[in-house]
């Protein structure tokens, strides 16, 4: 792992910075890098190693983009991505499985949004079969349904490995990386001026990938921000090592197409376990990752958000349900034994949890596409969920695009 002790320097000036070292900061620094190899380019990142929070704790799934409208970002920026992610695995002898995925359907209700999901997915140029009942117990005899769609592009991969790699590389040609930087302020003039606890540096242009405090840096730059993030946590567990082999796929139920989260899921993971999840609660702390943690000023910015509410009343049900099966284990479980009955509340293992930075704007619409913001000398990502991970790559070159275009 990359430390903060590994990379010093002295230089304040650049002409790029950074912020962030999550997998879509590290590969906009790569890229910015490869387009312009003089360019002096450093990566500001608060914590001391690369990848801790949104991009180390998630699923590791490659999509390949089953569940995005034609023609929007993630649509796009998802299949690229999944050809590019397995060719970057590829070049640098990174493990991936493209062990696949079935999304299936339990109720007779839900066999029409496999067609809606099958006909998005031949839009988005991607190769999907649909299986009956028998065809899909020949492939999952632990997995029972009515159908499934079965999409061969979905693959595993530890994305923390990837953006060390990144790192090394960006290292490696010239680039640097400043850790524990925590920024206190973003001053803009002719240049940027970013200002953190044990320094200060100035740059020609900034670029935010920031995450969950995406807003809070929106905001430090002089923008008014048209969102606000909401952390939603992601509550996962692992089975029993005897369920090693319990599914050869990814298993995926069909999701509820008025909610932006794809439902509990069983995932094959890269290290040979499998994991049950996630749910979608609110988190009421940025990167509260134990159970009860919580921050009053958070809790305050939450509740004083008009948007916030106004989710809360359109998605009630949904936050009653998810908050429920968050206390109630046994609740979770009856969403895994729809498709898996075979699973028992002791085979449910404690797990790290994720918490997904998701951007609300104040009509409390939950943004489902990429989302961007910008000033004259600074671009900031100010929405990038799934399959952000996934499409990390192309993501950076439009990011790049932007910004030099600006130059």
């Amino acid at each position: 792992m990359t430390s903060s002790a590994d990379f010093v320097s002295k230089q304040d000036q650049y002409d790029y910075v950074v912020i962030g070292a999550g997998i879509i900061g590290m590969a906009t620094a790569c890229e910015l890098q490869q387009r312009q190899p003089q360019a002096n380019i450093v990566v500001l990142e608060k914590e001391a190693a690369v990848a801790l929070h949104q991009t180390g704790r998630n699923s590791g799934v490659i999509h390949a983009g089953v569940y995005y409208s034609p023609g929007s970002l993630k649509a796009k920026f998802c299949t690229q991505g999944n050809r590019e992610t397995k060719a970057f695995c590829r070049q640098h002898a990174i493990p991936f499985e493209e062990c696949g995925k079935l999304i299936v359907a339990t109720k007779m209700e839900e066999l029409s949004q496999l067609d809606t999901l099958k006909q998005r997915c031949e839009a988005n140029g991607i190769a999907v079969d649909k299986l009956d009942a028998k065809s899909l117990k020949q492939r999952e005899p632990n997995i029972s349904g009515l159908a499934a769609l079965w999409v061969a592009d979905s693959a595993i991969v530890n994305y923390q490995q990837i953006v060390q790699v990144m790192a090394k590389e960006f290292i490696s040609r010239g680039g640097e990386i400043r850790f524990e930087a925590n920024i206190l302020s973003i001053k803009e003039d002719k240049r940027v001026h970013v200002q953190w606890e044990a320094g200060k540096i100035e740059a020609k242009q900034l670029i935010s990938c920031a995450g969950l405090m995406a807003d809070n840096l929106v905001a430090m730059s002089g923008i008014k921000a048209d969102f606000r993030i909401l952390p939603f946590k992601g509550e996962y567990f692992v089975l029993n090592e005897k369920y090693n082999q319990v599914v050869n796929h990814l298993i995926y139920p069909v999701p509820d197409p008025s909610m932006p989260f794809l439902g509990v899921h069983l995932t094959k993971m890269i290290d040979g376990t499998v994991t049950v999840g996630p749910n979608a609660v609110l988190s009421l702390k940025r990167e509260g990752y134990e159970k009860w943690d919580w921050e009053f000023q958070e809790c305050l910015k939450i509740m004083g958000y008009a948007g916030f509410w106004r989710v809360i009343g359109r998605y009630w049900r949904s936050v009653f349900s998810e908050v429920k099966n968050s206390i109630w284990a046994r609740g979770y479980l009856k969403r895994v034994n729809q498709y898996c009955p075979s699973i028992t509340l002791s085979d449910l293992q404690p797990y790290p949890c994720g918490i997904r930075a998701q951007a609300i704007s104040l009509k409390g619409e939950l943004l489902s596409d990429f989302h961007f913001q910008s000033s004259q000398h600074t671009f900031h990502v100010c929405n990038a969920p799934s399959p952000a991970a996934t499409s990390a790559l192309p993501i950076a070159r439009y990011i790049v695009d932007k910004v030099m275009d600006k130059d």
